[in-house]
């Protein structure tokens, strides 16, 4: 249990508060790449701060302030010209680092003036990579953006699924750190409501052991169900969460990075990366782009859809209110791995606070060009299963593609397997 203070240090993002400021050191996904081929211009909120997101006709991206400097109107209305965002009020324009560089009436009547140098918004770098824009709200000099090696795996295909959650971004990282909701939510309840049966589902297994271990990049958790001992790869191998607020999950075959990007106090952007490689010596398709969806939450009913594996966690995530009250828990056995990450979060804070770089800032090239991480090997890589599965609500895309890769390991997977085995999360 934590108390009121504590929960707040921990969970907020604004700036000046401890979270706010280890999260400003650190790139964040804002947008799929393709969202930004349909509209180039998007209302962005980020730790707190509204901004607009453009790309101008050159093809460079721009985070800026969102309203005018002039008279305070949405820039996200505004015109992408050949280099910079032209407010569509009275024509001021500002490039990518929130510089004005034209203010035509201004200019008109005082040709020699200066006032548009005067004139600058709050502007933040931002990069794409593996069909994602990400941004970085810190000090200068801004650190490498990751290249976890998901986000770059040649010889493979991705689907982005985007979920807008109204909750802090923290009690659905903590969701990482928790293995015992694989059983009970996944296994039993997810039974439940597609069967009717009370018993958990085939594939799950109650769970023996559990245990975590701080690594490089952030926490391993690890987990021993009956019928398996610490010589599977869920315990051998475990899960990384990265830190500050990312979750791997997969093998060869197919891997998930899920990000918890924090809008501000009670909202969480979360982005699903779905990647399916294809196996030695085979080819996957040709993506045009990076296919993106957002993901339905609730039903026709107005009640959130529970008969899907990731929506089953955003309804458990956002029932826990806008943000969770933490001087209320009853913390067990169960959530060891919770409080070491908790001890993580206020640790790396405090590296920020004495101005020092936290875990996972890269500044070297080299170290960055793919960043390898652990993975399961057998569990998913020998599933009796080929095909597209449905894990978030909504309509697939690039279904027939993503087929495509993962016939690609037909005959190369081992007799290990049991039919039907499900993932971990």
């Amino acid at each position: 249990m934590l108390s009121v203070q504590d929960n707040e240090a921990i969970a907020r993002v604004g700036k000046g508060t401890p979270t706010g400021e280890l999260m400003r050191r650190y790139w964040h996904p804002i947008a799929p790449t393709g969202e930004l081929d349909e509209r180039p211009t998007k209302a962005v909120r980020l730790l707190g701060e509204d901004l607009v997101l453009y790309r101008d006709r050159s093809g460079t991206y721009g985070l800026i302030d969102r309203l005018c400097a002039h008279r305070r109107v949405d820039l996200s209305y505004g015109i992408p010209e050949e280099h910079g965002l032209r407010c569509m009020y009275h024509g001021w324009m500002y490039d990518e680092t929130g510089q004005c560089t034209e203010q035509p009436f201004e200019e008109t009547v005082h040709p020699d003036g200066r006032f548009k140098e005067k004139v600058r918004l709050a502007g933040y770098p931002v990069q794409e990579l593996g069909g994602l824009l990400f941004a970085y709200l810190g000090p200068q000099p801004a650190p490498l953006l990751p290249r976890w090696a998901q986000l770059v795996w040649p010889n493979s295909v991705r689907e982005v699924c985007i979920s807008e959650l109204p909750c802090n971004w923290l009690q659905c990282q903590e969701n990482s750190l928790d293995p015992i909701h694989n059983e009970w939510l996944h296994g039993y309840m997810g039974n439940v409501v597609r069967t009717g049966k009370h018993e958990l589902s085939p594939g799950r297994g109650k769970h023996l052991k559990i245990g975590f271990d701080v690594f490089e990049h952030g926490i391993i958790k690890r987990r021993v169900e009956e019928g398996a001992t610490e010589e599977d790869d869920d315990w051998k191998e475990g899960h990384p969460i990265l830190f500050p607020h990312i979750l791997l999950v997969g093998d060869e075959v197919k891997s998930t990075l899920q990000f918890r990007v924090p809008v501000d106090d009670y909202h969480t952007y979360h982005v699903s990366y779905y990647v399916w490689g294809a196996a030695p010596g085979g080819v996957a398709p040709t993506q045009k782009r990076v296919p993106y969806r957002y993901v339905p939450l609730k039903d026709e009913n107005d009640r959130y859809i529970v008969d899907i594996l990731f929506n089953q966690d955003y309804m458990a995530w956002v029932t826990q209110g806008p943000l969770a009250r933490r001087d209320l828990e009853k913390l067990g056995e169960s959530d060891k791995g919770i409080i070491m990450y908790r001890k993580l979060l206020k640790e790396q804070a405090e590296v920020v606070a004495d101005g020092g770089d936290p875990m996972n800032t890269f500044r070297d090239p080299v170290a960055n060009e793919a960043i390898a991480l652990p993975m399961e090997h057998v569990k998913f890589l020998n599933r009796a299963r080929n095909s597209y599965t449905l894990v978030e609500a909504g309509d697939p895309l690039d279904v027939d593609l993503i087929n495509e890769t993962m016939a690609t390991w037909e005959g190369l997977r081992s007799d290990r397997a049991t039919a039907g085995a499900t993932a971990s999360v």
